[in-house]
């Protein structure tokens, strides 16, 4: 009788056992991690430093908001997905997707030559035009005047590439300064380090307004405007979902009352 009644109790055990193995199986395969394509979580890397597209208020609280984010919560909720963002310094965005820790970018990223041999892009969602901004007392008002001046960018960004191709095409002899993050560039250029910084003009008007010793100067160089796209993993599925999601956004209005919301403008394709 004792011997059966410990067959029992042991048989017992195992039962429980297998049970809260398959329970922690069953939650294991519920998480979802970048790169599984079953999943209801999507991870998206953003540069947190580029206001109104992505930006964090320090002094209310750490949540990341913006244009780019509303777009990406809202495509998201459309599909199904619970978005997380995660901030990351914008030359690792790429990186981050092609080793699969992100599943997609949308950050003002520009669509390249270069970009485009590592990740599929989204169709443009917005456009903007590239400005110089320096201080009231400087001379500089065209790319002319930037020959021999040391100018600062963000790293691996557009204004990079046109800062390079300016500096070719047109022989300024500028020393193109980079550094990880807008902030970063302006403060140099505000304490004399560089002459002058260029900047997208829907960032470049936010530092105007809350620094009135700051002027901008449009760049009127024939280069066409700079377009926003998102940013996925190569062959990803998201890219045809996600451009389905924008056309029905700038159709039913759903875009332009964003743009409002952030820019107080309409500059849409």
């Amino acid at each position: 009788m004792k011997l059966k009644k410990q067959l029992a109790l042991l048989l017992a055990t195992v039962l429980m056992v297998g049970l809260l193995a398959a329970c922690g199986t069953s939650e294991k395969e519920d998480k979802s991690t970048a790169g599984n394509g079953d999943k209801k979580v999507l991870v998206m890397g953003t540069s947190a430093d580029y206001p109104p597209f992505e930006f964090v208020e320090t002094s209310k609280s750490d949540e990341i908001k913006g244009f780019d984010i509303d777009i990406a919560k809202a495509i998201g909720k459309k599909l199904g997905y619970e978005v997380q963002v995660k901030d990351i310094d914008f030359n690792s965005l790429v990186p981050a997707l092609e080793n699969k820790s992100i599943d997609f970018v949308i950050s003002g990223m520009t669509p390249t030559e270069k970009r485009e041999q590592s990740v599929d892009f989204s169709d443009i969602y917005y456009t903007a035009k590239n400005m110089i901004i320096t201080t009231q007392d400087s001379k500089i008002k065209t790319v002319e005047d930037l020959k021999g001046k040391k100018v600062g960018v963000q790293l691996a960004s557009i204004q990079e590439t046109l800062a390079t191709d300016l500096n070719k095409e047109k022989d300024l002899g500028m020393t193109v300064e980079k550094r990880n993050r807008i902030p970063e560039v302006v403060q140099e250029m505000s304490t004399g380090r560089f002459d002058a910084v260029i900047m997208e003009d829907t960032v470049a008007k936010g530092y105007l307004k809350d620094n009135k010793d700051l002027v901008g100067y449009l760049i009127k160089s024939g280069e066409e405007e700079a377009g926003s796209a998102i940013a996925f993993q190569k062959g990803s599925k998201l890219t045809d979902q996600f451009n389905a999601e924008l056309k029905d956004m700038k159709e039913n209005g759903e875009m332009e009352k964003l743009i409002l919301k952030w820019f107080g403008g309409s500059k849409t394709e």
